[in-house]
C-alpha cells in the first residue's frame, strides 16, 4: 500500500466514510442548497493558536473534516485538553501543555504540514519542539526553509535529524525583521504565531495577506497580541509577555465555495453555497462572470448556475491573494473543458498541480500543459520559477472512467468531472478529498448526485 493510499484510508476512517472508492453515475445537473463552515486553512491554525494562551479557547464553525482531528490529536497529544460541547464548536485548554513522544507525533504528522507550526507556540511553552518529516499533498516543492529561517532569525536553534527537526530556544525567541522570498501563507503564519510572544518588535516583509491570514490575527489580538498590518505586504508584531484564549467564530471556506461554483458550471446546474460571503471571493466571481456562470449574492449564501448557453473561454493567471487562488483552479479547469473555445491557466504558485489534468484527458477532455509555461504580452502576474501552463479546449464531451484521486483539490476537481461525463466513473483515494471537504458525500445526496460508496476491504 502506497502513502498516498495509506494516508487516503486513515482520512476517510477519522470522518466515518463506510470506504475509499466511489462509483459515480454523471451526466445528472447537480441543483440544490448546500452550507460551507470554516474554513481549513483557517481552522487548523487557530487550533494551534490556542497553544499560546494561558486560559481555554472556543472556535466556533469548526468543520467536519479530516484535517481538523489530525490537529485534535497532534494537540491531545501534547496536553492539550479538547472537548466538543455541540456540533461545529470546540473548546481548547492549554493549561498542561507537555512534551510529547515521537511515536504519537508521527502517527498523525504523515498527514498534514501542519506540525511545523507548533513550533512557535511549543519553544514558549515548553522551550523545545520537535517536528516529524512533513506529509500534506504532493502538489510540488513545499519547502520548509522560509519558516526555519523565520525561526533562526526569532532565535530558535534548529537542528535537522534523520526523523525531523529538533528546536530549541533556551533564552526565548526575540523579535528580528524578516523578509520572504515569496508571500508564503505557512511561513506567514510561523511568524505571526512565533512573534506574538517574542521579546521586542518583529517586523514582517512581503507576507501573505489572504482572508485567512487576516482571521488568524484577528484571533491573535483577541488574545492580547498587538498586530499592525501596513501598506506593501508589511504586518507589525509587538511581542508580548502572555496571551489569553479566545472566543472566535471562523471565517468560511472560500475554497469549498468556488469548489461547488465550479461543479454547478462543469454540470449544468444551479447550486446555493449557504454560508458563502462575497467579498472574499471577488476575484474569483470575476472570473465566474467572464466564463459566463450565474450567480446571485444572498443575505445567507451565494447562488451560482450554469446559463443555459455556451460557456467562454478564458485565460487566468493564479497567484496570492488578492490574485486568483491556485486552489480555485482546479475545479475550474473541469468547468472550462466546457467552453467554446481555447482558455489558458498559467499556474504561478506550485509547479506540480496539473497533474490531475491527465485524468481529465482520459475522460475526453483536452487539455495540454506546458511545463515551463507559456509567455504571453496579455500576462499580469510576472512570471516565476518552476510555473506551468494549461491549455484547455473545449467543449468536450467527459466520459466515465476509473481515477484515483492525487491530492485535495484535483481528487475534488474528479469528482466533478466524474459528475459531469456521461457513464459510471469509479474514484478511489476519496478519502482525500475528506481532508478539506466537510461531509461532501451528504453534500452530493443533497444536490441529487447519483453514487455509490465501495465498501473498503478488510
Amino acid at each position: 500500500m502506497n502513502s498516498l493510499t495509506k494516508d487516503s484510508l486513515m482520512s476517510a476512517a477519522r470522518v466515518g466514510l463506510g470506504g475509499d472508492t466511489l462509483r459515480i453515475h454523471g451526466g445528472k445537473p447537480l441543483t440544490g442548497r448546500i452550507e460551507v463552515r470554516g474554513a481549513k486553512n483557517l481552522v487548523t491554525k487557530a487550533m494551534v493558536a490556542a497553544l499560546l494562551g494561558d486560559s481555554p479557547s472556543t472556535l466556533k464553525g469548526v468543520p467536519e473534516i479530516s484535517d481538523v482531528h489530525v490537529v485534535r490529536g497532534l494537540l491531545e497529544a501534547h496536553g492539550v485538553v479538547i472537548d466538543s460541547p455541540e456540533p461545529g464548536v470546540l473548546t481548547l485548554d492549554p493549561s498542561n501543555v507537555v512534551s510529547a513522544h515521537f511515536a504519537e507525533i508521527n502517527a498523525h504528522a504523515g498527514s498534514s504540514r501542519i506540525p511545523i507550526l507548533f513550533c512557535g507556540p511549543l519553544l514558549h511553552q515548553l522551550g523545545e519542539a520537535f517536528i516529524p518529516d512533513l506529509g500534506g499533498c504532493k502538489i510540488g516543492d513545499r519547502p520548509i526553509d522560509f519558516h526555519l529561517d523565520a525561526l533562526r532569525a526569532l532565535g530558535a536553534n534548529v537542528k535537522k535529524l534523520d526523523d525531523g527537526i529538533h528546536l530549541t530556544a533556551p533564552d526565548g525567541l526575540t523579535g528580528a525583521h524578516i523578509e520572504l522570498p515569496f508571500p508564503s501563507v505557512g511561513a506567514t503564519e510561523q511568524v505571526l504565531l512565533s512573534a506574538v510572544r517574542a521579546r521586542g518588535t518583529t517586523e514582517l516583509k512581503n507576507a501573505a495577506i489572504e482572508p485567512e491570514i487576516m482571521d488568524l490575527i484577528a484571533i491573535l489580538q483577541k488574545m492580547g497580541a498587538i498586530i499592525s498590518v501596513e501598506p506593501n505586504r508589511v504586518i507589525v508584531i509587538e511581542g508580548v509577555e502572555k496571551l489569553r484564549g479566545y472566543l472566535h467564530t471562523a471565517i468560511f471556506d472560500r475554497n469549498e465555495a468556488a469548489s461547488w461554483a465550479a461543479a454547478a458550471l462543469a454540470t449544468r446546474g444551479d447550486i446555493t453555497v449557504g454560508g458563502a460571503e462575497q467579498q472574499e471571493l471577488m476575484t474569483f466571481l470575476n472570473v465566474y462572470r467572464k466564463v459566463g456562470g450565474e450567480f446571485e449574492v444572498l443575505e445567507d449564501g451565494i447562488r451560482f448556475w450554469h446559463p443555459g448557453c455556451a460557456l467562454k473561454p478564458v485565460q487566468v493567471e493564479t497567484d496570492v491573494h488578492p490574485g486568483f487562488m491556485t486552489d480555485w483552479q482546479q475545479p475550474m479547469v473541469v468547468a472550462l473543458t466546457q467552453a467554446d473555445g481555447v482558455s489558458v491557466v498559467h499556474e504561478t504558485v506550485y509547479e506540480n498541480r496539473f497533474g490531475f489534468t491527465e485524468a481529465l484527458n482520459e475522460m475526453g477532455a483536452d487539455i495540454v500543459v506546458h511545463k515551463d509555461g507559456i509567455a504571453s504580452i496579455t500576462r499580469r502576474v510576472p512570471r516565476r520559477k518552476l510555473e506551468q501552463a494549461a491549455v484547455i479546449t473545449g467543449p468536450t464531451p467527459l466520459h466515465g472512467a476509473d481515477v484515483r484521486v492525487p491530492d485535495l483539490r484535483g481528487g475534488f476537481s474528479h469528482l466533478i468531472a466524474a459528475l459531469a461525463a456521461s457513464g459510471t466513473s469509479t474514484i478511489s483515494n476519496v478519502g482525500i478529498i475528506a481532508r478539506g471537504y466537510e461531509l461532501f458525500l451528504d453534500k452530493l445526496q443533497q444536490l441529487g448526485a447519483e453514487f455509490e460508496v465501495v465498501a473498503t476491504e478488510a
